[in-house]
This record gives C-alpha cells, structure tokens and sequence, in this order.
C-alpha cells in the first residue's frame, strides 16, 4: 500500500497488449496509440490528446508550451510539480516556482488571488497557473468543478493560462461525480495518468487543442519522449479505462474504511480521504521511519511522507481483506508500549 503505482498488469490488461494493433508512432502513427488519443480528448472535452511515456514529462512538456522564460508560475506549495518533479520547470523551461500556501487543505482561487505580484519591474511576471487534482501531499484531496472554475476565473483575471496536472482526475471524477470533462473543461491543457488507479505499467495522455498539441508533440520529441510500437502501452490504458475506471469507488470505500480503523490508534491522527490516499499524522514519540519498517517486517508496505506522516494507499491489487489486515498491523503498532 505504498502507492498505487505499485499495481501489476491483469491477465487482461496483458493480453490487450499482447494483441495490441501496432505501428510506428513516431513516423507515420500507431493505430492503438491514436485511439487512447482520441479517447481520452473527447473524455476530458479536449480538441487533441497526446500520448506520453509518463505524467512528468507531459507536465513538464505542458510548461514548456503555457510558461514564458524568466517568469514565474503559480502552483499549490505542496504540489508535485514542486516538489517530485526534480525542479524540471527550472531545469527544462526556465521559469521558477512560486508555491501558494493554501488557506485550507488544498490552493483555491483566494489563495491563489492573493499570491499574484502587483506589476513591478523589480519581481517576476506570473505567466502560468498549475492546479493538482486530486492532491496527492493533501491526501487526494479533490477540487470539485466548482473550485476549478473559481481558480480559472482568477487566472482570467490575470491573463493567465492554467494547466492541470490531473494525475489522479480519474478518482477526482469518481469521488464527485463529475465527468472528467467537467473538471478539464475550464483549463487550456491537462495532463490524466494511467499508471495510477487504473492500473496500467505506464503512461499518460496531455490533452488540449489541437494548435497546442502539434506543438507538444516537438516538446515531447525533444524531451526524448516519442515511442515507436508503443500500442503495445496504450493498449494497456485503454483496458484500463474500459474495465478499471468503473471500480475506482472501491478504492475511496477500502480508504475510508482503513481511516476509520486507524483513526485514534495511540493517539494518531488521520486526514479523512477524499478518494484513495490516507495520511497518517503519528503520535508523539512515534517516528515514521521506524513505523514503516516495523510494518513491513509484518508485511505492510506503507510510505513515509514526512519525520511524524504516514502514506497508504488502496488500489486494484488491494483487496477488502487486505485493508484490514493493514488496519490491525497499524493499529497494533501504534499501540503498543514504547521501548
């Protein structure tokens, strides 16, 4: 329960690929690789998508396009952009974060009015917005349609692009019942995974006009990014979209179970999930480091996200039993008398 990156391909999924209709996608077009394409555009309310080995490089290529050198862009402090992304918005596209401490669990469009610079000569000029949805350093929080439009109405305000980093929107979709479309629709590009809940090895698909995504298409080339046969892969993502995207909500459901079962062990503290993240603040005297290797000698695999935080995460190849198997070990440990 490390992440939901950990899944395996199903039987499935691997035959879907095996099968897999495959051409050159850098020459002249893979046939499977056009087909999530557009698949995934008309999901999201998008001209164009654009097929990408993973949702960094499609987020970075997003950048790249939106982003003006020597500016600054504006984006949840917490975001993954910021801090999983090994500062590739300095390193690939010349602009410098600026993190927007959010009022609440998540940046809004208050917060993010308040952190635009008054016009100086002396600061940066913002030239992008980056919203993330769900969150992941929040706990997956999920910014509902309503939040997305607000946010894009600031950025109107200021003649500001917004990209969506939409790494998790799928389970964003699934906790509000919104469409995908519904949260894409108010941004100019949106970056959707599938490597995540729906359980494909790789992938993701950057979406937006067709103008924007002819000219992602040479940022991807340039990042080292074009596939050959790379049906082989999008296959993959299509099944997952077609037989995963439809059980998302057992994911949510396993999460809150597994919050409630932990919630007060020992004293600690969870953040109730929105979808399929749970953060666990620990007790005093209780360091994340040494819960998780105490839980994975028991056979728990849980990551640690700060010195007193814990992250656990359901997915496909987490089943009801194994949740609360979790719950009991973590329950235990947390629980038990200190040393």
């Amino acid at each position: 329960m490390r992440s939901d990156t950990v899944t395996k391909p199903t039987p499935a999924m691997r035959r879907a690929m095996a099968e897999a209709e495959v051409g050159d996608d850098v020459l002249d077009g893979d046939p499977t690789v056009r087909r999530l394409e557009s698949v995934v555009a008309e999901r999201l309310g998008k001209e164009r998508g654009l097929f990408f080995p993973t949702g960094t490089m499609a987020n970075q290529a997003a950048i790249w396009l939106l982003a003006r050198r020597g500016t600054e862009i504006l984006l949840d402090a917490n975001a993954h952009i910021i801090h999983w992304e090994v500062a590739g918005a300095a390193a690939l596209a010349g602009v410098q974060v600026r993190p927007v401490p959010p009022t609440g669990p998540v940046m809004d469009a208050s917060a993010l009015e308040g952190a635009i610079r008054p016009s100086s000569i002396h600061a940066p000029s913002a030239s992008l917005v980056c919203v993330e949805n769900t969150h992941n350093g929040a706990g997956g929080k999920v910014t509902p349609a309503a939040g997305i439009a607000a946010i894009r109405a600031v950025a109107d305000r200021h003649r500001l692009p917004v990209h969506l980093d939409g790494a998790r929107l799928w389970n964003a979709a699934v906790a509000t019942g919104s469409t995908p479309a519904d949260l894409a629709l108010p941004v100019e590009t949106v970056m959707v995974s599938f490597s995540k809940g729906l359980g494909a090895p790789v992938g993701a698909v950057l979406a937006g006009s067709a103008a924007a995504m002819a000219d992602a298409w040479a940022v991807r080339k340039r990042l080292g990014g074009g596939m050959r046969q790379s049906g082989v892969l999008a296959a993959a993502a299509l099944h997952g979209l077609e037989h995963h995207f439809g059980r998302l909500h057992e994911d949510h459901e396993h999460a809150r179970a597994f919050a409630a079962a932990v919630e007060g062990a020992g004293g600690a503290r969870v953040v109730p999930p929105d979808t399929n993240i749970v953060m666990v603040d620990l007790p005093d005297g209780v360091g994340a480091a040494a819960l998780v290797r105490a839980a994975a000698e028991r056979g728990v695999f849980i990551t640690p996200w700060s010195n007193t935080r814990v992250r656990v995460v359901t997915h496909l190849d987490v089943a009801a039993g194994d949740v609360a198997t979790a719950g009991r070990v973590l329950v235990e440990l947390l629980e038990r008398p200190a040393a």
